[in-house]
C-alpha cells in the first residue's frame, strides 16, 4: 500500500536558493542611480563595475542601445564611473544581467 505522500513527488525537502550559491563569483555591487539635474532632466550613473571589464565599451554598448548620450568619469575612490542621459536605470539592469555582466543580486538600483 502507497501512502498520498509516496504518490506526490514533489513533497520532498527542495531549497530553492541550491543554485545560488555565495561564494562563487564576485560579489560587490553594482549601483545605479539617477540624479536630478534641472527641470526635467537627469542623469544616470553606474558605478561598482569590476575592475577587469572594459568600462568605455560599456559605456559605448549602453549609448548604441539606449539611445543617450553617456561618459566615463575616473573618481579616486569610487574608480570608474558610467554616466548617461535621462532616466537609464531599467535599462541599464536588464542590460547588465542580460548580458552577464553581473547578475542580479549584484545589481541595487537606487533613487525615486
Amino acid at each position: 500500500r502507497s501512502t498520498m505522500a509516496d504518490d506526490i513527488q514533489n513533497l520532498k525537502n527542495f531549497n530553492a536558493f541550491d543554485d545560488a550559491d555565495e561564494t562563487t563569483g564576485d560579489q560587490s555591487k553594482v549601483h545605479i542611480r539617477v540624479q536630478q539635474r534641472n527641470g526635467r532632466k537627469c542623469i544616470t550613473t553606474v558605478q561598482g563595475l569590476a575592475d577587469d571589464l572594459d568600462v568605455k565599451r560599456i559605456c559605448k554598448a549602453f549609448k548604441k542601445n539606449f539611445q543617450c548620450n553617456g561618459a566615463v568619469t575616473k573618481d579616486s575612490e569610487l574608480g570608474e564611473i558610467i554616466q548617461l542621459s535621462g532616466d537609464q536605470r531599467t535599462n541599464v539592469n536588464d542590460f547588465l544581467v542580460d548580458q552577464e555582466i553581473c547578475t542580479k543580486g549584484q545589481v541595487v538600483i537606487h533613487g525615486f
